[in-house]
């Protein structure tokens, strides 16, 4: 079951996050994630920060969304992954997608211990993904049939 949670506590959760993953002995996964997190905010401040698929056994994942979900913020054992949901129809030239390369739909970048994020790169991503996001909400709506069948006789 797909819950999500407002906002407020959705930021919560994810400073809490950063906050745990710090504490830890001063783990750099919590640092990379803010950073993250501030670059993401930096390239789009009409971001929404959303906690995704909480379960019994998963606290939930940090979303960012505007229009749509833009990218995930996860942190594993040796990596913080930052998959984006469309990735796959996102023009990467800086190449910073390496990871999930072999799907048709997401693509992700995992930053190791001690890699540089290429800041302007990945705001570039962001704003390609809220742009392709917003896409869909532009295109008006085709207007409903009266459901009265028409024809014209040639006579």
């Amino acid at each position: 079951m797909k819950r999500t949670v407002p906002m407020e506590s959705a930021s919560a959760f994810i400073d809490e996050k950063i906050k745990e993953l710090g504490d830890w002995r001063g783990d750099w996964r919590g640092k990379m994630l803010a950073k993250v997190r501030g670059i993401i905010h930096q390239a789009d401040p009409e971001i929404v920060e959303e906690r995704k698929w909480v379960r019994a056994t998963s606290p939930g994942t940090p979303v960012f969304s505007h229009g749509g979900i833009v990218c995930t913020g996860e942190t594993y054992k040796n990596v913080v992954k930052i998959t984006f949901a469309k990735g796959a129809r996102l023009k990467d030239p800086s190449g910073l997608f390496n990871s999930s390369l072999d799907g048709n739909v997401r693509r992700a970048i995992d930053i190791h211990e001690g890699d540089k994020v290429d800041e302007a790169a990945l705001k570039d991503l962001v704003r390609a993904a809220v742009a392709l996001n917003l896409e869909g909400h532009s295109k008006p709506k085709p207007k409903p049939k009266t459901g009265r069948a028409t024809s014209k006789r040639a006579d």
